[in-house]
């Protein structure tokens, strides 16, 4: 009888093992796809300029603007994560945008802010402060000046 066993373990285990071991698999899979929505985000580059690629960073990378310029904003993170991304645009001391997105990222990314103004904007200093949750990441300051004719 003890041989009957011997011989039954020997043909279930060979068949549980793929199976077990596809689960366990399957497993870990979804616990690492589901690890970037429990991370930080990080910052790697904050970058300015007249427009988007369709990855949404920036190209034409510039800090000086015409009044009717859009003024576009990439923030870009290295790896997974999630959270919020925030944008303080002023002009000198005053707020004039404060947007916001909520990201959850499971690879390297960049999220693109866009600052735009029906009738143009002042000449003068603007800054644009970035956020992640609150925490202050890093600060871009640019220039609207009138182009010369």
């Amino acid at each position: 009888m003890g041989e009957g066993r011997a011989e039954l373990n020997a043909c279930t285990i060979p068949v549980f093992m793929p199976t077990l071991r596809a689960i366990l698999t399957a497993a870990f899979t979804l616990s690492l796809i589901g690890c970037g929505s429990n991370r930080t985000l990080t910052v790697t580059s904050i970058q300015l300029g007249r427009s988007v690629n369709s990855d949404n960073t920036v190209s034409g990378f510039t800090s000086t603007f015409a009044p009717d310029d859009s003024i576009h904003l990439a923030v870009l993170t290295g790896g997974a994560g999630s959270g919020t991304i925030r944008v303080r645009w002023k002009y000198g001391d005053r707020v004039i945008d404060e947007p916001k997105k909520q990201v959850s990222l499971h690879q390297a990314a960049a999220t693109e802010f866009r600052l735009q103004s029906p009738g143009g904007f002042p000449a003068g200093d603007y800054t644009a402060e970035v956020f992640v949750d609150d925490r202050p990441v890093g600060t871009r300051e640019f220039r609207v000046e009138i182009p010369r004719r």
